[in-house]
């Protein structure tokens, strides 16, 4: 049979190309001839095609379209599938999709002949009509799908004779960010060549796009992909073409093509990854039509130090595959503790295996090499005790809690993994559920991990929802090590704990959780509500949140735009026209309905269990959405409607930018900050600030004295130098511009940057320039001078006041306030740069020196017979006789420095200073000169000033 195969198509065995290439070559050539593809199955095939087309009893995919288009993480994907029946006889055709699981299906049609059907999306209490031209089948659970995280969406229909259908299928997601990137899946498995296979996706954001990517199509199987071991390019025929804030991903294999990634159509996943431009600040929110979506996930925080348990299933179902792959993921995991955290390991099956009792260890090199020994050692036997190794890992994690000296911010975890259903001691799942949550109470959270097909997911998922955590469900292949890695590493790593978001109470309502325990790095934070005052124009936002030993807090003002900007009719993946595609408005309809169907996953009041459900039903029915409490019912559109026309508008970068830019939150123009952000600033006399210019404030003799020092670019001065008392030091560091014209200087300089270093009660130094802070007291912290902000630890705050001043508190008894200089359009001879000022001095000892810290705590005088004592005797006051007589002397640890009277400007040209100014460089009312002060560092403590204080 096989040679007479080969003889009808004319070529040997041997010889020529596989069958299935030269088929698809054909099918490439005539599939996309321009004819109706009905005549072109009926008429066009050669004889050859026609013989191995009967051996084929199921109708042919001729078309398969997937087009997506994500915006600011939303995504709307549109599948298309035209099936052909070229028998002689009605046959079934099966249309077949993974979705992910978090996806709610929006719309389905279909076309078959002259007909459509339409979904209609309705109450899961009515049930539905069975027909006999189609079935539609409900998605079954996470668990029956391929592997986690996605289920199966399939209808069939019977397809008349000489007859094609079409299917059209419509469904949102809000992508969520793991391990520092977005992912978007789509599920290409027509399991046979196709005519017409194209898959195109659309990325709009608005904060821009960074770190795209394209991975070989991905199979749970690894089979079928065509792709050597180790190939990290994308698959053939995508192209790749994007701009700051837009991408345009093409999947488009020819049948050819097709043939050499799988012989017998594609089975894989086209994946696309990517992030988006962030900093450290409150976030990213849009507002738009009456909603807002909050995009937070901070960047450049250190890690928090974490105790950490991991509960171990070891019963006698784990043996082979599950087992080893459990230990090489934990062997990896150990690897990748820090220093700074705890840990232990507990085995169960039967019985309960703890390998170090009633403590957690610290990382060290022997504490991991024995923890690897005790997990090569597990061995697989007896039963599943589930609910005694959560009773006794909680247990664990409770007392080390309450026993030990552990840091305050610290995270604490339980991390359970097993592969089956409890069946021994208690097997009852409510009373697991009970149990653990009682254990737990509240302290720390519980993230559970599944194996393979038998595991109870419903428990996992209860479980890990009541105790603030997630879960994953994986199936038992060769990839399971990495998926466990790659969980650990999605929660390895927090970087805050208790973070809340804030919104003024008048201002919004119906506001998603905005609550979280833990904020882990690669992650996001994504709140939505609805404005109440739409005519506002700015909306506030507050997010406060603990990292390590300091507490943070993020606030600024959103602008809010005006309704005719905000248009985004015309928007790829919307459709035109339809005021209720507001993007923004159905990412919070997602939100909600996944927070009240979570609520009623851990409710176990039947009264509360079905008002949550009536409320996410009615919300689903408002937006179309397939979910839980609501089915998808097919219904006839008429017998001559025309076929479904996918309701897509294909993306187009002309005017993308201009028609998106007032899409996300930016920042409020300097009118709308908020008064008492001023207000709150000490004004201070006492200051170094501008060419630099300085000011001593002498309250007791009620005049100012002030100096200026012509310094070189690059040249580092100290300001305040109390580092053996009070340990405080301020270094700024000069940076240099042209001379204005006609000036009496060659050039100008300015403060780039303030470094103010404390080592009482310990370390801790903070760098400081008009663009960022750096905090690091043993962890660095990187904030924006742009975005206010307020971080407290022990012994420190730094507040920042957006692109207006930053004030620096030291043990509530010194205080320091920086100014930011912008220029919006500088001229040649002006620079960015900052001014600093002393607003209390309480806390610095009377040792403290510096070019303003010597002044602190010593007053000058000024010569009595300088002043003209005919103006006091005509009762003139004493600013008034000073004036009179310009030039003076002050008397300064017994120097005599002559002086002229003069007046300044500082703090921004708020306020007007008289002052008695010292000429070149200070010289004799500073101790020594002005290269005395010059520090060989920024971090200069400047210890070695005794000489210059015995003059």
């Amino acid at each position: 049979m096989i040679l007479w195969l080969c003889l009808c198509w004319g070529f040997s065995p041997s010889a020529g190309q596989p069958d299935s290439e030269l088929m698809a070559r054909y099918l490439e050539e005539q599939l996309l001839a321009d004819y109706s593809i009905v005549e072109q199955v009926a008429r066009r095939v050669p004889r050859q095609a026609k013989f191995l087309q009967r051996l084929e009893t199921r109708p042919r995919m001729s078309e398969f379209h997937v087009r997506s288009t994500i915006i600011s993480r939303y995504a709307f994907t549109t599948v298309s599938c035209t099936m052909v029946n070229s028998g002689s006889e009605a046959r079934e055709a099966v249309f077949e999709m993974q979705i992910p699981a978090a996806a709610f299906i929006s719309n389905f049609t279909m076309s078959i002949g002259n007909k459509t059907y339409y979904g209609e999306v309705t109450g899961k209490e009515k049930k539905n009509s069975s027909n006999d031209n189609e079935r539609h089948k409900k998605p079954p659970s996470p668990t029956e799908g391929r592997e986690n995280g996605y289920e199966t969406f399939k209808a069939s229909v019977f397809i008349p004779r000489k007859m094609q259908a079409r299917f059209v299928l419509h469904y949102e997601e809000l992508l969520q960010r793991r391990l520092g990137k977005y992912e978007y899946t789509v599920s290409v498995r027509p399991r046979q060549l196709v005519g017409r296979l194209r898959v195109e996706v659309n990325i709009l954001e608005n904060s821009g796009i960074v770190s795209l990517e394209v991975p070989p199509l991905r199979n749970s199987k690894h089979k079928g992909n065509g792709k050597a071991e180790g190939d990290v390019s994308p698959p053939p025929s995508t192209v790749i073409g994007h701009t700051k804030t837009l991408a345009k991903i093409t999947f488009n294999p020819s049948v050819v093509e097709q043939t050499k990634i799988a012989r017998n159509g594609i089975l894989g996943d086209f994946i696309i990854r990517y992030d988006v431009s962030r900093e450290l600040s409150v976030g990213d929110v849009q507002i738009l039509n009456g909603y807002f979506v909050h995009y937070f996930a901070p960047t450049d925080l250190p890690p928090l130090p974490k105790n950490v348990v991991f509960v171990l299933d070891s019963s006698a179902s784990m043996v082979g595959t599950k087992l080893k792959q459990t230990k090489e993921a934990l062997f990896t995991i150990l690897q990748d503790l820090r220093p700074e955290d705890h840990f232990n390991i507990i085995g169960f099956s039967n019985r309960i295996k703890v390998w170090q009792q009633d403590r957690l260890v610290p990382v060290t090199p022997n504490n991991i090499r024995d923890a690897k020994k005790y997990i090569h050692n597990m061995s697989p036997t007896g039963g599943t005790n589930i609910n005694e190794a959560l009773q006794t890992g909680a247990k664990l994690l409770n007392d080390y809690i309450a026993q030990n000296d552990i840091d305050a911010r610290s995270v604490s975890l339980i991390i359970f993994l097993t592969d089956g259903r409890p069946t021994v001691g208690e097997t009852q799942s409510s009373k697991i559920l009970t149990n653990t949550k009682d254990a737990i109470r509240d302290k720390f959270c519980l993230f559970t991990i599944g194996i393979g097909n038998d595991v109870d997911h419903k428990l996992l998922e209860r479980m890990a929802l009541e105790n603030c955590g997630m879960t994953r469900l994986f199936q038992e292949d060769e990839d399971a090590a990495s998926h466990l890695k790659g969980f650990y590493d999605e929660i390895g790593t927090p970087l805050l704990s208790d973070i809340r978001v804030d919104y003024p109470e008048d201002d919004v309502e119906q506001v998603t959780q905005n609550f979280f325990p833990n904020y882990f790095n690669g992650s996001e934070i994504i709140i939505a509500g609805k404005l109440i005052n739409r005519t506002s124009d700015k909306l506030h936002v507050e997010v406060t949140a603990s990292n390590s030993k300091k507490y943070i807090l993020l606030k600024t003002d959103v602008a809010i735009d005006l309704p005719s900007r905000n248009d985004i009719r015309g928007v790829p993946g919307l459709e035109d026209g339809k005021g209720d595609n507001n993007y923004i408005e159905r990412a919070w309809s997602y939100l909600t309905i996944k927070e009240l169907l979570n609520s009623r996953l851990k409710s176990d009041d039947s009264w509360e269990k079905d008002s949550l459900m009536e409320k996410a039903k009615s919300m689903a029915l408002a937006y179309n959405f397939v979910t839980p409490f609501t089915v998808l019912k097919m219904k006839e559109a008429g017998l001559h409607s025309e076929a479904p026309q996918e309701e897509f508008i294909s993306p187009s970068t002309d005017g993308i930018g201009e028609k998106l830019q007032s899409l996300q939150g930016h920042r409020a123009p300097p009118g709308l900050r908020r008064e008492h952000d001023k207000q709150r600033i000490k004004i201070s006399k006492t200051s170094a600030d501008g060419d630099p210019h300085f000011v001593i404030d002498f309250p007791s003799s009620k005049f100012s004295v002030c100096f200026n020092i012509d310094g070189e670019p690059g040249d580092i001065l100290r300001l305040v130098s109390d580092h053996k008392e009070s340990g405080v030091t301020v270094n700024g560091q000069l940076i240099g511009a042209p001379a204005p014209p006609n000036g009496h200087k060659k050039h100008r300089t300015y403060f780039s940057t303030i470094t103010i270093l404390s080592n009482k009660p310990e370390r801790s130094y903070l760098e400081i320039t008009p663009k960022r802070v750096i905090l690091d007291d043993g962890e660095r912290l990187v904030l924006s001078c742009g975005r206010s902000a307020v971080v407290r630890s022990r012994s420190l705050e730094v507040s920042i006041s957006a692109y207006s001043n930053i004030t620096v508190t030291i043990r509530d008894t010194i205080s320091f306030v920086i100014l930011i200089h912008h220029y919006k359009k500088p001229a040649p001879y002006q620079r960015n740069h900052l001014g600093f000022y002393i607003s209390s001095s309480k806390g610095l000892s009377s040792d403290s020196h510096g070019l303003l810290g010597q002044f602190l705590n010593h007053e000058v005088k000024l010569l009595q017979e300088s002043l003209n004592k005919s103006h006091q005797e005509a009762g003139q006051n004493q600013t008034e006789a000073l004036k009179a007589n310009p030039t003076n002397t002050l008397k300064v640890k017994g120097r005599l420095v002559p002086v002229v009277w003069k007046q300044r400007r500082i703090y921004n040209g708020q306020q007007e200073v008289s002052c008695w100014f010292a000429k070149n460089n200070a010289e004799k009312l500073i101790d020594g000169s002005y290269k005395d002060y010059l520090a060989s560092h920024p971090f200069d403590t400047g210890t070695s000033f005794g000489t210059i204080n015995s003059l």
